[in-house]
């Protein structure tokens, strides 16, 4: 069986389809803020606002987006992942504030590419929103080994993924300082 490519047929419009947004814990403001501008600027469509926890696996996904999921080591008892949806869903309540977008939020496991696939898929999202890698020790690293988030998107499902920039190279400023 071939796998579907991206084409002409495939596209959602924007107007009219809801936004997923890939957010982090302490992520800067500015891809929520850059989300609820785009949907604004599609006439108000939903936005869906997804953390990914990689250390929790999916056990059943819903037609409406939502997982349930469970942690990798069966003989934890870790709710530390109630407490970060709890602060990551405060963080997106203080940011948008009177924004007037209509927004979720989604709890998810597993591989980030795969679980945001899934959520764009169960919502009809027309586009998947992405932040850079916060820069930091370690950031460059992480890259190489985990591989990007937005690249692994691009390359696995059919949405366009706009890719929000949080750290830029100065190119005015000589490499060799």
């Amino acid at each position: 069986m071939e796998t579907p490519q991206p084409s002409p047929s495939r596209m959602t419009p924007f107007s009219g389809h809801p936004i997923v947004v890939a957010v982090v814990p302490h992520e800067p403001e500015l891809v929520a803020l850059t989300a609820a501008s785009w949907s604004q600027a599609a006439g108000g469509v939903p936005v869906y606002f997804a953390y990914v926890d990689p250390t929790r696996f999916t056990v059943e996904e819903h037609a409406d987006g939502t997982v349930r999921h469970a942690d990798i080591d069966p003989d934890a008892v870790d709710d530390s992942w109630l407490e970060r949806q709890e602060q990551i869903e405060a963080s997106l309540t203080h940011v948008l504030g009177d924004s007037g977008i209509s927004w979720e939020f989604r709890y998810l496991a597993g591989r980030p590419d795969r679980a945001l696939t899934h959520l764009a898929r169960a919502v009809d999202a027309a586009a998947i929103v992405v932040g850079t890698r916060a820069p930091g020790p370690g950031a460059r690293l992480r890259e190489v080994v985990e591989g990007s988030i937005a690249v692994q998107l691009s390359h696995h499902q059919h949405r366009p993924v706009l890719v929000v920039p949080l750290s830029v190279v100065d190119w005015q400023t000589p490499l060799w300082r």
